[in-house]
């Protein structure tokens, strides 16, 4: 998924900068007021004395799960999530935010009244025709649980630490060898040759004897551990058997509608179709007016009929829509370039942009339609608000069944009478570890970590899943041993011939590295291996660690532009995450052509610089806070993040 996300960033529509996951919902905390959590009066993290309540973490996260849902849409697994871990994200977020606040503070910056006005009358949400309803902001924060007074307390806190923020980075500048470098970074460019050694290929090598296996047994006895394991017996009330018997009320419909007023909002979109004409990174003033000039031709045979569709085809430069005739779909603001966004959003369906130009060339938009964004009346989403609190209603009477059946039973334990009473049938997970999943219960983590608290016999209480609701009790455990050889022999021998392969592949390249240090040539290493050398082909630094043929590698990515012409072989092997390792040298190195740096470029590259450095600015104040600060996090907070890979 993460590859799939790297190639389409290289598309024209999905150009998201990733550190806007992070900035995206913090600041009010709108639309996602947690209910219920018995933690949320307790502090999940307390930074130089200042309490962060359970609460404020808890909506951060939520805040960046839902953005990482849209984004990921399907293919948002729990696994995932665990490797973004979005949990320290959030930790992250309430933790800065509350030291810049305290920053803004010590530097006595305040805010004043009207800016405090003026920033909630520019929430669309609190809006009615473009201009703020005092009647509909109330109406939101009822909605949210929030008083005014509260709301206009975080919206200050807000404001000052925008303040704040901007006061560290208005500082940055950046001078013409600033601009000059970059230019010269981006330009540069290296050509490496390198051999692969895979440890598969030394596995034919590697002898294995009884003796030697019992040995690495023994040494990684743990790793072969089998974890303690139980088995459930379960039945599932299934919402959807209930919705027959609920019954919706228009009061039930409004008080629903006003709380979950996000879910009904619609956002302003536009579905545009583009002609881009392409101009290449660093192209001179001369290239660029030659690319102005086509896009110019392209217009006037649109004007005057042209097919749209089959011009884009034909002369569009963007893979990823030329295909489809320059259809880009719908997209709302922030998802293109300024300048693309503004002038597609300005015109009507129909019409026909002039030259647009953005860092990608020159643009040619077509609108086809436009979705206007605001809040729908609960007329207009009647039928959704109904079906919505059918859900909801059965959803709470599915889990009073549930209640019902466990509290009748719980004493004798017998899930089978529960089960003959709801008309229910029992059914088993099988085996399953600490780790899960559960079988048959794709989103069942909570009550896995409950399962294993059970005593034989013991009925649990019910929990809410994407099945239903679940009763269940425990059937069988297994407790955690320690096996013996002849148990797991094949696994055992497996993982010695990789441990035994891997070592003799990396020791070929070390000997490969060394002979190349002697003299040697990639072309002789290589055959001497029985493999073959390969070239990356020229790349520059704005690759950002993407090395051709070879993937993600960061060491492997500075190394090569660190090495010269006179010291061509890159210093150490590389391991890589196919387990393989790459003995390069450098074969092409192409210095910058500082003449084709023109005033346009100079311009843009300010632009750019100035972000980086402004952004690395924060970044080294928030470390500078944080190294400097007494942050306490809660033992249920640090708990949660345990498995987190982010």
């Amino acid at each position: 998924m993460l590859d799939l996300i790297r190639r389409k960033q290289h598309t024209f529509l999905i150009k998201v900068i990733f550190w806007m996951i992070i900035a995206a919902f913090v600041g009010t905390g709108l639309f996602v007021w947690g209910g219920g959590d018995p933690r949320r009066d307790t502090a999940a993290v307390t930074v130089n004395g200042a309490r962060v309540d359970y609460d404020e973490y808890q909506r951060a996260y939520s805040n960046l799960y839902r953005l990482y849902q849209e984004m990921y849409r399907e293919s948002f697994t729990p696994e995932l999530e665990r490797q973004l871990g979005l949990r320290r994200q959030a930790l992250d977020i309430v933790i800065d935010q509350t030291l810049l606040a305290q920053e803004a503070e010590r530097r006595n910056i305040t805010v004043s009244r009207q800016e405090l006005i003026d920033s909630i009358a520019r929430i669309s949400v609190f809006q009615e025709n473009g201009a703020f309803n005092r009647d509909r902001y109330r109406q939101v924060l009822n909605a949210q649980r929030l008083t005014p007074e509260i709301f206009e307390a975080m919206q200050r806190r807000d404001l000052m630490i925008d303040k704040v923020r901007q006061q560290i980075q208005d500082g940055v500048v950046v001078t013409d060898e600033d601009i000059e470098r970059e230019f010269r970074a981006r330009n540069e460019m290296v050509n490496l040759s390198f051999v692969r050694l895979f440890p598969s290929d030394f596995e034919r090598q590697v002898s294995v004897s009884e003796e030697e296996l019992q040995a690495f047994l023994e040494e990684r006895r743990e790793a072969f551990r089998i974890p303690e394991a139980v088995s459930l017996q379960y039945i599932v009330f299934d919402p959807a058997r209930f919705e027959d018997e609920v019954t919706v009320t228009e009061g039930e419909m409004e008080t629903f509608y006003r709380r979950n007023l996000d879910r009904f909002e619609i956002e302003e979109e536009v579905r545009a179709s583009h002609i881009l004409v392409g101009v290449p990174e660093g192209a001179s003033q001369e290239i660029r007016s030659q690319k102005r000039e086509e896009a110019e031709a392209l217009l006037t045979r649109v004007r005057e009929g042209a097919d749209f569709a089959e011009l884009a085809r034909k002369h569009s430069d963007d893979p990823g829509s030329a295909g489809q005739g320059g259809e880009l779909g719908y997209f709302g603001r922030g998802m293109t370039v300024a300048a693309f966004e503004r002038v597609a959003f300005s015109l009507r369906p129909g019409e026909i942009s002039d030259i647009v130009e953005t860092p990608f060339g020159f643009h040619i938009i077509r609108v086809e339609d436009r979705i206007d964004g605001g809040l729908p009346s609960l007329a207009k989403v009647a039928d959704e608000v109904r079906a919505g609190v059918r859900e909801e209603k059965a959803r709470q009477l599915a889990f009073e069944k549930a209640m019902d059946a466990y509290n009748m039973n719980r004493q004798g334990g017998s899930l089978e009478r529960a089960a003959q009473t709801a008309g229910l049938t029992v059914r088993e997970t099988g085996f399953f570890d600490r780790q899960g999943p559960v079988p048959g219960l794709a989103d069942a983590r909570d009550l896995a970590q409950t399962a294993f608290a059970l005593r034989p016999g013991e009925l649990a209480r019910p929990t809410l899943t994407s099945e239903g609701v679940v009763l269940y009790t425990l059937q069988e455990r297994r407790e955690s041993r320690l096996p013996e050889l002849g148990e797991i022999r094949s696994q055992v021998e497996a993982a010695f011939r990789r441990e035994k392969a891997n070592d003799l592949a990396f020791q070929s390249a070390r000997n490969a590295l060394d002979a190349l240090k002697d003299g040697r040539t990639i072309a002789q290493i290589a055959r001497e291996r029985g493999t073959r050398a390969e070239e990356t082909g020229l790349f520059s630094r704005a690759y950002g660690g993407f090395v051709p043929g070879v993937g993600l590698d960061a060491a492997l990515f500075e190394s090569a532009f660190e090495t010269t012409s006179e010291e061509p072989v890159l210093e150490t092997v590389f391991e890589q995450q196919d387990d393989s390792f790459i003995v390069a040298v450098l074969k092409e190195k192409q210095a910058a052509d500082m003449g084709a740096l023109d005033a346009a470029q100079r311009n843009t590259l300010r632009q750019e610089v100035l972000a980086r450095k402004r952004s690395e600015a924060l970044e080294n104040e928030l470390d500078r806070l944080r190294d400097n600060a007494t942050i306490t996090i809660a033992p249920t907070v640090a708990s949660s993040l345990e498995g987190e890979r982010g």
